[in-house]
């Protein structure tokens, strides 16, 4: 069945068309408050959320965007009022610790390069957070949840040339902060192919 018609069904009361856009969007969802949280319970509490958003704004959806544009649309505004919220309480985050038993030579190596892997996962993750907001979302938009410009641009509702300077500063930002970090790994030289 068409979108546009399982939206038609979903606003004229089928729990199933509904069901059906759910099934289609609810990765994508996941995944985007994933990517700003990094807390896996917390992304699944908030595609919830957003899906009963988007339900209870059903009627009022007027076809104008994509549905998808709609409902990153609101995912983006659902998740920048909990990273508010969660600022405001100054709550910190527990990474998840894992001990491992290392039985031999091997396993000690592959952990510490997983160690190591994840150390500037976090690393970049952390730049990235302390981007100002409007970059921020920008560069977790394209860079890690892989959408489009003009996709982005819907969402964000900015021209296609304000996305790609903003996406242009933040890359650049990012790996003015990134590149002492790295210096002497060949890591500097990566992030300033991206």
């Amino acid at each position: 069945m068409e979108e546009k018609q399982l939206v038609r069904l979903a606003q004229d009361g089928s729990p199933q068309a509904f069901e059906e856009l759910v099934t289609k969007y609810q990765p994508k969802v996941f995944n985007m408050a994933l990517s700003f949280t990094r807390n896996r319970e917390a992304a699944d509490d908030l595609a919830q959320e957003i899906f009963l958003k988007a339900y209870l704004a059903l009627p009022r959806f007027h076809g104008k965007s994509e549905f998808g544009t709609w409902l990153y649309r609101i995912s983006m505004n659902h998740i920048k009022d909990y990273l508010r919220k969660k600022s405001r309480a100054k709550e910190v985050p527990l990474d998840d610790v894992c001990e491992l038993a290392f039985s031999d030579k091997e396993q000690a190596e592959k952990a510490e390069l997983e160690r190591d892997t994840e150390a500037r996962r976090a690393l970049v993750r952390r730049h990235v957070e302390g981007l100002p907001e409007k970059y921020r979302v920008i560069l977790t938009l394209r860079d890690i949840q892989g959408l489009a410009y003009d996709e982005i641009s819907r969402i964000l509702r900015l021209s296609p040339g304000t996305v790609d300077s903003r996406l242009h500063r933040a890359r650049r930002m990012l790996r003015l902060k990134l590149a002492p970090c790295f210096t002497g790994e060949g890591e500097a030289n990566e992030l300033s192919q991206g």
